[in-house]
């Protein structure tokens, strides 16, 4: 025999109903099941409205006619009309009933505890009356059992305690008095010795259902409700979070005590006590086989079982030399509360024993705080205990699991996903035991941690990366087509998703909650046309408050410059092309790799130097391993390295230049490119990674022009004075050419001094084989000192650049 339970979504509507009639159809019809039935759902809402209402004297009929029609909507649609009237006049005793308990409130101006339990109790019986005469068209001998007085309890209203020898033995009795007939039980509603309805608290039904189990020793016990079972988070949290397939009883109470609604902690006491399973099944999604509570669990390969939390906390904090070797203290304390009916949800206290932190519901704390400080008010005059602190606004967040008692690391793994997105963890509790380990933290950061721990301790699932990225010309798009096209190999093998966030331009941004679709998303930054604000973006982007954040800056601009500090202090990671941050002042370079080890999060920045060539990571590699770098030379703009490599033979060099603009190569002034400024910041950028705290002016640079092609007021006298001053070009290649050499425009770092000259080298160097637009780069160490490592290939170019901005994104994911 199973005992049946249905909450309030599951009878909260005629499809719910029909659901439920069509799941007892399915069982065995010589042994009924007991079924145990919630209030329709937002009725028990309505009644406490309803209550607090008439003892403030406002009224309560639009509530009250909100509450009879659901129920009458669901007679009329689930029987004929032969038999609604006797349903539709019990329904209406109920209801006039009620209406009598409420007017006396309203003019009495009272509410007792007793009196708000009698106004709770119709919930139940409502839906239980006329669900089982609902039920009475397949099972004719269904009969509505007034709970209430079979489970018998103390007068402590609106949470009261089960005397479960006499509720098991006049639930045994009745039982055996009504064999063979289908019982429709009401939920969480019971009564005192005076036959004075009390209820039981949040859960109460389904302690209603764990109660009879027990008394029955049901072979089951089956809470029916609207979601898969127990899941490995709360859905609305994580869209990642599954069904468990199994948990123990500990492991249940565990997650349900922290905040787990599925099922109430109390409830799977009684079946704990009798090793009778519990299974969680849903009424919308009958082919969802439940979740099992049980007894001798199988061994799980997860980790943990899942992830918990209370959304609202107050923590007290007591502390002074009066709590030092004080024997006695914590037992007066907790002895105190308990007195007064504070619930302690977690304890902590330091080793010294100089203080005690324990956390308390938000409506519980005040009063913890008045009668601590009355109970020790004469260690708190001699100074021997500091006034005690409340603070508020503050969540719990807990990890639970059997198997985290075999596995080492589980402490480490959590605090690591915390602290890397910038979580501050402000008390810590574990149990001996080591099933739970549960931590106190910001409200505002509990969705953002729960994610972050969700996705750090379950491997299985994709990690997500959520990017907001600045700039939307030729890198940003083929940057986005990129994401979009590798996205199915990032799943199946990296297991990681990059999910886009924001995106924003000089002229217009869209952040969205949900996420940006890759293949649509200029069509959603059009549609929105919100005003780009580069401020508003960021502030966003962190009230958005997600785990594993990178903003993405795709610009050539200062402006977002002035904002990574901050962005990395928020402990979001920096992925950035632009060159202007990192060669600026040194002191802003430091700034940057300080803020970026402080929070734990990541800088990357390949793309200064080299576009897609792995320059900046070989560097680092290098360095990392114990290597010595001697010197770096390095040619670091395609577009100077096209000149050269075309200017030979009868070519003329301003016919050179005229054709690199033409193909794209250059800035539409020329001078930008051959002035040897870009190619400056990257040296410099090589010569700080490498770990020399250089300024722009300590870079030495040779100018590759004559003076006049400098001083030349407009791009056409540049080319005008390029073509005057070709006798000086043809020089410099005949003079190499004689020699058998190549010119060559390089850039130096040796005993922490940058040079960049334009130079001759022979067949030996390692730059003579320079083709086309490629930059190249030569590192000579302690290791490489008789052949240098050479890195070549294209430095320029939107789909080289976008793919070092993406592999640069996916670095950040590996951690």
């Amino acid at each position: 025999m199973n005992i049946l339970k249905f909450g309030g979504t599951s009878v909260g509507s005629s499809e719910g109903i029909r659901t439920l009639i069509s799941i007892l159809m399915k069982r065995d019809q010589d042994n009924y099941p007991v079924v145990v039935l919630s209030a329709m759902s937002g009725v028990t809402n309505l009644l406490q409205a309803m209550a607090e209402k008439a003892l403030l004297a406002e009224e309560y009929d639009a509530e009250l006619k909100q509450i009879e029609e659901k129920h009458f909507e669901v007679v009329r649609s689930l029987l004929p009309a032969a038999a609604q009237n006797p349903v539709f006049t019990k329904l209406k005793i109920y209801f006039n009933e009620l209406e009598d308990i409420l007017q006396s409130v309203y003019n009495l101006r009272e509410l007792s505890p007793q009196t708000k339990d009698l106004i709770l109790s119709f919930g139940e019986r409502c839906s239980t009356f006329m669900i089982s005469h609902i039920a009475k068209q397949d099972f004719p001998n269904a009969v509505p059992v007034e709970g209430a007085a079979l489970i018998k309890t103390d007068s402590n209203f609106g949470q009261a305690k089960v005397d479960t020898e006499v509720t098991e033995l006049l639930i045994q009795e009745y039982y055996e008095a009504n064999e063979g007939k289908l019982l429709f039980v009401t939920g969480f509603i019971a009564s005192n010795a005076e036959g004075r309805f009390t209820t039981l608290g949040r859960g109460g039904s389904d302690f209603t259902a764990a109660i009879w189990g027990s008394a029955l020793n049901a072979e089951e016990i089956e809470i029916w409700t609207d979601v898969d079972g127990m899941l490995t988070a709360d859905p609305r949290i994580v869209e990642k979070a599954f069904s468990l397939a199994e948990l123990s009883y500990t492991e249940a109470m565990e997650l349900s005590y922290f905040g787990a609604k599925v099922i109430y902690p109390p409830t799977m006491i009684p079946a704990f006590l009798k090793r009778i399973p519990i299974v969680i099944k849903n009424t919308f999604n009958l082919d969802f086989e439940g979740t099992f509570i049980r007894h001798g669990v199988h061994t799980s390969e997860l980790p943990i079982k899942g992830i918990s939390s209370i959304d609202e906390i107050s923590i007290l904090n007591l502390s002074g030399s009066g709590m030092v070797g004080k024997a006695g203290f914590s037992g007066r304390l907790f002895s105190l509360l308990s007195r007064e009916q504070i619930n302690v949800v977690l304890i902590t206290q330091s080793s010294s024993e100089h203080s005690i932190t324990f956390a308390v519901k938000p409506a519980d704390a005040l009063k913890a705080l008045a009668i601590i400080s009355k109970e020790f008010e004469l260690e708190l005059q001699a100074k021997k205990l500091e006034y005690p602190q409340v603070e508020t606004g503050l969540s719990i967040l807990a990890i639970v699991g059997e198997n985290m008692k075999h596995t080492p690391g589980m402490s480490g793994k959590l605090f690591y996903a915390l602290g890397r997105n910038g979580v501050n963890v402000r008390a810590i509790a574990q149990g001996s035991s080591e099933y739970n380990i549960s931590v106190i933290l910001s409200k505002t950061d509990l969705s953002k941690a729960v994610n972050a721990v969700h996705d750090a301790f379950f491997a299985d699932l994709k990690k997500t990366l959520h990017i907001f990225c600045l700039g939307t010309g030729n890198i940003g798009k083929t940057l986005f087509r990129q994401l979009l096209n590798q996205s199915p190999f990032l799943a199946k093998n990296n297991d990681l998703e990059v999910k886009l966030m924001g995106v924003s331009n000089s002229r217009q941004m869209y952040l969205s909650d949900k996420g940006l679709n890759l293949a649509d998303w200029e069509d959603e930054l059009n549609t929105f046309e919100e005003k780009a604000d580069l401020g508003a973006f960021i502030h966003k982007m962190k009230a958005m408050n997600l785990p594993n954040c990178v903003f993405v800056d795709n610009t050539a601009s200062g402006n977002p410059v002035n904002y990574y500090q901050e962005i990395l202090e928020s402990s979001i990671s920096v992925v950035t092309c632009n060159k202007i941050g990192n060669s600026a002042e040194y002191s802003q370079y430091a700034a940057f790799k300080k803020a970026a080890r402080t929070f734990g999060v990541d800088f990357h920045y390949e793309t200064n130097v080299g576009a897609g060539l792995p320059i900046i990571r070989t560097l680092k590699d290098l360095m990392m391993s114990g290597d010595n770098i001697a010197s770096i030379e390095a040619i670091l703009s395609g577009t100077i390295s096209y000149i050269f490599n075309n200017f030979k033979e009868d070519k003329l060099f301003h016919e050179v230049v005229k054709t690199a603009q033409e193909l794209g190569y250059t800035e539409p002034d020329p001078r930008d490119d051959l002035n040897g400024k870009d190619f400056m910041r990257k040296m410099l950028i090589l010569a700080r990674d490498a770990g020399y705290p250089l300024e722009a002016a300590d870079v030495e640079i040779e100018s590759m022009l004559p003076p006049a092609c400098l001083a030349a007021e407009s791009v056409e006298e540049f080319y005008q004075e390029l073509e005057n001053n070709a006798a000086y070009f043809e020089k410099l290649k005949s003079d190499a050419a004689a020699s058998g050499k190549v010119l060559r425009y390089i850039g130096k770092l040796e005993a922490g001094k940058v040079a960049i000259t334009l130079q001759m080298v022979d067949e030996f160097h390692p730059f003579f084989m320079l083709s086309g637009s490629d930059n190249i780069i030569s590192f000579t160490t302690d290791r490489y000192k008789d052949r240098p490592l050479v890195i070549k290939g294209p430095g320029a170019g939107a789909e080289v650049t976008a793919a070092g901005v993406f592999a640069d994104i996916i670095n950040v994911g590996k951690r």
